[in-house]
């Protein structure tokens, strides 16, 4: 929610930035702002470290991405508009995130460097023409008065074409000299001028050679590049831009009276009940009270066929109704939607960087500063070696040139974008940057069982009561409205037209409970709930099922909710193992319940271990780790919080309760376990073309700094080379892009049995 804080007067010409300020319950504030022309990894260096010089910032990371700039501080110690000054003094154009205007500046951007290209591309080709003439002339008979013709012809259309294309580059170069500081702009702005400077003096003393074609053709490569960079990131932000469609604007709700009102989809709160009309979208979370038809959630799980819904099951904002009428009661709107966590997701996706990320920006930072070294370094050896100033400064320019440092900067986003997509695409959200590295590097995959492996199976459910149920079942369906275990759920759909029981309180791993008329009403497991012999008894009946109990003050009663395994469980475990990942379990549920799962999933042996709390499966985990094993760990539920916490990298349902999602380190869509299998392996495929391209980096420019120093490179050459190695990286990155197989769709819904029995 946006609330306004202390204003200060706003930044020229800008809005005030104090009311884009979002309000956390836990006192922190968070302030979005895009950054225009925010572009090479030194610039990402250089705001973030502008940002977090403001006294009172906790944090700020810059997307590259969208070139939103995120910054998070406490209470009211940072005054907005003078953090918005502070970025704008420091020669950064800034204006506070509003949705759709990304878009709008993204296209402009485009069309900026697309309009670039097209002028340094025809006046490359023009000049190049020109210059082929005058090299085939000296190698015969031209005469000097036609060579300085052609000389400057090609300088009448170099000159304004470079101002024209090189206008991206100039503009960076100049923002940041202006700061104190370099960027990589900086050498490819001192490059190209110098080779239009050296290549006057030579046309306006008759010299033999101009280098116009070699400062075009630069510039043509290296706009190649910024569009065809500009052009993942609008590929990767698409995607996420598809989510917003998702969203219904309106929604018809159901007055107590009966009568229908249609009001803004973001005014709803808990409790409201909504009509979705066929073709319509469901405005809100929450469950189903009437109606029975098929929904299309392609667009929010990835799931392309639609499922069938009915009384009692969960719905999100954003499914699209098919065939029916449904009424559904408000669980979540607006930004506590799961949709809008989704989006959120998104967004934090690219605010973190991993080593390699790290790595290549410390690169690129010192590289400006290294690169002019070099090159004055070379020019002066040179003269000291008697060559003439204009052969040091030619020596001078194809340093600069066959330096520059693209390669180098698009050697890892370049995997990213590219990594992210085939993600996104396979329905996973990275949550964290450097998630891919750490994914990389999984030897061992731990996953939860109820709720991950498993689903509750809620048409099969059996009550053992000590007496009568006087409300029982309503009572615990009330309670299991607070709680978002998987158990509880399946309790959940009992719960038509009743509503949630004020001031419940969740005890990890435990269960829920609350006063009732003066009464401590309690559910979660029978331990919770003081009711084992109760639940011996749910045992001996229910051996396989899953327990939880309830119990208000004498009275008590225990459900056995039967279990399903995932459809693509057993598949997902199995490719697991054939890939060499140690596979195990560590359950909350009682052992007799993970024991048929572990056997069924071809897992044997004390890899699959039940009964633990909270504290076992961190303590579990940290045995893991100190054994020198790397883990990921898979869960969905509030009790698996701290073991996604204590895993070197971590996977949760974007079902999963907001405490576990915000632990885990990326979030998969679905109501399958694929997307675990496949993360690793794209994960593994990233790291290795990372490594690949800053070997390729790191080679390039071994070979090719002697070759300028010594005098073997001229400018054009160096134009070629460099443009070359940025090429390089980019196909070698995209070449997974192209190699990856497509998402298959997941089953409709979980279908594993043993026996005919569900499994536990």
């Amino acid at each position: 929610m946006t609330t306004a804080v202390a204003t200060a007067p706003s930044p020229p010409g800008g809005a005030d930035p104090s009311a884009f300020v979002r309000r956390r319950a836990d006192g922190g504030a968070r302030l979005e702002l895009v950054l225009e022309h925010a572009d090479c990894a030194a610039c990402v260096v250089d705001v973030e470290a502008v940002a977090a010089a403001v006294p009172g910032v906790a944090s700020a990371r810059l997307n590259v991405t969208d070139r939103r700039l995120a910054i998070d501080w406490q209470g009211e110690a940072v005054n907005p508009a003078e953090l918005v000054r502070s970025l704008a003094e420091a020669g950064y154009e800034v204006h506070p995130f509003e949705p759709g205007r990304p878009e709008a500046a993204e296209a402009r951007e485009m069309r900026r460097l697309v309009r670039a290209l097209a002028v340094a591309g025809f006046a490359a080709m023009n000049v190049m023409l020109l210059s082929v003439s005058v090299w085939a002339g000296n190698a015969s008979d031209i005469s000097p008065e036609t060579r300085d013709l052609f000389h400057w012809i090609s300088a009448l259309i170099a000159l304004p074409a470079a101002a024209v294309a090189g206008e991206p580059f100039f503009t960076s170069a100049f923002a940041a000299l202006r700061r104190r500081t370099t960027n990589m702009d900086v050498p490819i702005s001192i490059g190209v001028v110098l080779a239009l400077g050296v290549s006057v003096y030579e046309t306006a003393t008759s010299g033999l050679h101009a280098y116009f074609d070699s400062a075009l053709m630069l510039l043509f490569f290296l706009l190649a590049g910024r569009v065809l960079d500009q052009a993942m990131r609008r590929r990767t932000r698409a995607a996420a831009a598809n989510l917003a469609a998702l969203h219904a604007e309106t929604a018809t709700r159901l007055d107590a009276d009966g009568s229908l009102t249609a009001v803004p989809a973001r005014l709803l709160v808990p409790g409201d009940a909504v009509l979705v009309r066929p073709g319509e979208r469901v405005p809100a979370d929450g469950l189903i009270e009437v109606g029975l038809g098929a929904l299309d959630e392609s667009g929010l799980t990835g799931e392309t066929a639609p499922r069938r819904v009915g009384r009692g099951d969960r719905v999100h904002a954003g499914a699209l109704a098919l065939d029916a009428a449904l009424t559904v009661r408000v669980r979540a709107s607006g930004a506590d939607t799961l949709l809008a966590e989704i989006e959120r997701l998104m967004t934090a996706a690219g605010e973190r960087r991993g080593a390699y990320v790290r790595l290549a920006d410390r690169a690129a930072r010192l590289y400006a500063p290294v690169v002019h070294a070099t090159a004055l370094i070379a020019c002066l050896g040179w003269l000291a070696l008697g060559a003439s100033l204009h052969f040091a400064v030619l020596i001078a320019v194809a340093v600069l040139i066959i330096t520059c440092p693209c390669a180098l900067a698009l050697a890892v986003p370049a995997v990213q974008v590219v990594a992210a997509g085939a993600l996104f695409r396979r329905g996973v959200l990275l949550a964290s940057g450097d998630a891919l590295e750490r994914l990389a590097a999984v030897d061992t995959v731990v996953f939860d069982k109820t709720g991950t492996l498993t689903v509750p199976e809620p048409q099969r459910l059996a009550v053992v009561a000590d007496g009568p149920d006087d409300g029982l079942v309503a009572l615990a369906a009330r309670l299991a409205l607070s709680s978002r275990h998987p158990l509880a759920a399946a309790l959940a759909g009992a719960a038509s037209g009743l509503s949630p029981i004020d001031g419940v309180t969740e005890e990890t791993g435990r269960g829920v409970h609350a006063l009732v008329d003066g009464v401590d009403v309690r559910l979660g497991s029978p331990a919770f709930c003081d009711v084992e012999a109760l639940a011996a008894t749910a045992r001996a009946a229910h051996p396989t099922a899953s327990l939880i109990a309830v119990r208000a003050g004498g009275r008590a009663a225990v459900f056995a909710v039967p279990q399903m395994l995932r459809a693509d469980a057993r598949k997902t475990v199995a490719d697991l193992v054939a890939a060499g990942f140690d596979v195990r379990i560590l359950s909350g549920d009682r052992p007799e319940a993970v024991a048929p799962v572990a056997a069924t999933l071809g897992l044997a042996g004390d890899v699959a271990q039940g009964g633990l709390t909270p504290a076992d499966k961190v303590a579990a985990i940290a045995a893991l780790r100190a054994a020198g094993r790397r883990v990921l760990m898979v869960g969905d539920g509030l009790n698996d919080a701290p073991a996604l916490a204590a895993a070197d990298v971590s996977l949760a349902p974007v079902t999963a309760v907001d405490l576990t999602q915000g632990m885990a380190d990326a979030v998969y869509l679905g109501r399958g376990l694929g997307p675990v299998a496949e993360t690793l392996a794209i994960a593994h495929r990233a790291r290795r073309r990372m490594v690949e391209n800053l070997g390729l980096a790191v080679v390039y420019n071994l070979i090719a700094v002697p070759l300028a120093v010594g005098g073997f490179v001229t400018p054009l050459v160096a134009a070629l080379a460099m443009s070359g190695s940025s090429l390089l990286v980019t196909v070698n990155a995209l070449r997974d892009r192209a190699a990856a197989p497509p998402r298959a769709a997941s089953p409709a819904r979980p279908v594993a049995r043993i026996a005919g029995e569900a499994l536990p």
